[in-house]
């Protein structure tokens, strides 16, 4: 049996809060990627599967790649209605005082939350990301407590922020593998992506221009996203994201010698993932079957599959899946929602490569003894 995918095809069922584990992947039939960085990795989003990883958990500063961060704290402020996109933000005389790149915020200019945002995500602005963080938590290094706790819950292992920048600080470091959960993180909100995904545009009524630091937005097919960073120390980095049909990948390059090599590595990462796999989808060829219910209030179920339906695969196997639902022949009532009624298998060659239970999607109580005995009477009429 030829070589596959060294994945138990890794299912969504995992909430979007927590990062889907992942599996290295056997890469052998595809050509290497050239990569020029200290550190790399490919990640497909909605898996969290790992297809390729160069000294991918070596704690390096990420400069500003650290907005990621930064980025989803306050898209997650917005999702969970604590903060408006349309409120006012002031900057202090500190927020206004960060050096690096910075849209120029002047001690007591006011811009929108969504203005900020848009200043962070696509100019990097150093002195926004500060004027959010104290809007959001009081001071910055309230903000970065909340970064950090925020990384534990990731799973972030490897990762220590000190500013809500990246700007060059002891102590400020990640790894590529954390980076590719935290860009995964919050790339699952809607809310960022308008921004992350922008190339050009203004502010302060149309008198000041952006373009975005990450030339793949206009350049590369399908890039949705995400984050450069530079200092001389960090080097040239970059959290990159792209879709094509119907998978995303996050390529994470860290230490580039020259931008150029930032965006290449970048570029042929994203390419190896989308030359070597795709998404397939766990349908099977026939209906899932209903199940019957005895003493019930209602006769049948129809059973649902606990998780989302799609899993990735070898491009050259993904048009070989084959499907199958097995059900139990019947079950007496009462039924629980999330009760397993049976299962759905996946095969590719004959080889079964992965499955996920059937379950019952709502609850069908027991009907009542005085239903049961007046069914019972109608019957002997």
């Amino acid at each position: 049996m030829k070589k596959r995918l060294n994945i138990l095809i890794t299912l969504l069922f995992v909430l979007a809060s927590v990062p889907l584990w992942g599996f290295a992947a056997d890469a052998e039939s595809l050509p290497p990627v050239e990569v020029h960085a200290k550190s790399a990795l490919l990640m497909e989003r909605e898996t969290g599967t790992v297809l390729y990883e160069s000294n991918a958990r070596q704690p390096l500063p990420p400069a500003s790649v650290t907005k990621v961060m930064t980025m989803l704290l306050v898209t997650e402020a917005v999702d969970n209605g604590s903060l408006s996109l349309d409120e006012p933000v002031t900057a202090s005389a500190y927020a206004a005082g960060m050096g690096g790149s910075q849209v120029y915020l002047e001690e007591g200019e006011q811009m929108s939350v969504s203005e900020m945002l848009k200043a962070v995500a696509v100019a990097s602005g150093n002195d926004a990301a500060v004027a959010l963080a104290e809007h959001l938590k009081g001071s910055e290094a309230a903000f970065v407590d909340a970064m950090n706790a925020r990384a534990k819950e990731l799973g972030m292992e490897d990762t220590h922020f000190v500013n809500c920048t990246g700007l060059p600080a002891e102590g400020h470091v990640t790894t590529a593998y954390d980076i590719a959960l935290m860009s995964r993180q919050l790339l699952s909100h809607e809310t960022i992506r308008p921004y992350v995904g922008t190339w050009m545009d203004t502010l302060r009524s149309g008198s000041f221009q952006l373009a975005n630091t990450n030339k793949l937005i206009h350049s590369f097919n399908g890039a949705t996203g995400l984050k450069t960073g530079f200092t001389q120390d960090a080097g040239f980095c970059i959290s990159a994201s792209a879709q094509r049909e119907g998978m995303e990948l996050i390529a994470v390059v860290l230490g580039s010698e020259t931008s150029a090599d930032r965006f290449d590595s970048a570029k042929a990462l994203l390419n190896y993932g989308f030359g070597g796999w795709a998404m397939a989808d766990l349908s099977p060829a026939d209906p899932i079957p209903a199940v019957p219910v005895s003493l019930g209030e209602t006769a049948w179920i129809q059973p649902e599959p606990e998780c989302a339906t799609r899993l990735l695969l070898p491009k050259n196997e993904a048009g070989m899946l084959e499907v199958t639902a097995e059900t139990v022949e019947g079950v007496e009532a009462p039924v629980e929602p999330g009760q397993v009624l049976g299962t759905l298998r996946a095969f590719v060659d004959g080889e079964q490569v992965g499955e996920i239970s059937l379950i019952a999607p709502t609850q069908v109580p027991r009907r009542s003894f005085g239903r049961l005995f007046q069914e019972m009477l109608s019957g002997l009429v």
